[in-house]
């Protein structure tokens, strides 16, 4: 399992999406799995990969909350949690969305 964070220095919720990743990987039994990430720096980046706005978190190159909007705009991302909005999902999120993989 290679999980990687897509991110743009715009948007600074990958950090947290990282710790929040880590998290569900040692909650769901795969602590010592390593999250890679990369930078989008320009739109041909966002263009190589399955980017829809900073953050993007994949499992095996896949987005792991597919929601059909690809991207080459370096922009920020929404995801639908429990409780609105946010820039990022839940721990509890990521953990049920790593479980629906294995």
């Amino acid at each position: 399992m290679i999980f990687e964070i897509l991110h743009i220095d715009a948007c600074p919720n990958w950090i947290e999406a990282g710790k929040r990743l880590e998290d569900a990987l040692t909650a769901t039994g795969h602590g010592d799995t390593p999250v890679k990430y990369r930078l989008l720096a320009i739109s041909n980046d966002a263009a190589q990969v399955s980017f829809a706005g900073s953050p993007t978190i994949t499992l095996d190159g896949h987005d792991l909350f597919e929601s059909g909007g690809r991207t080459t705009d370096l922009a920020c991302r929404i995801y639908f949690t429990p409780t609105g909005l946010a820039g990022l999902p839940t721990t509890e999120q990521l953990i049920d969305a790593i479980t629906s993989h294995e």
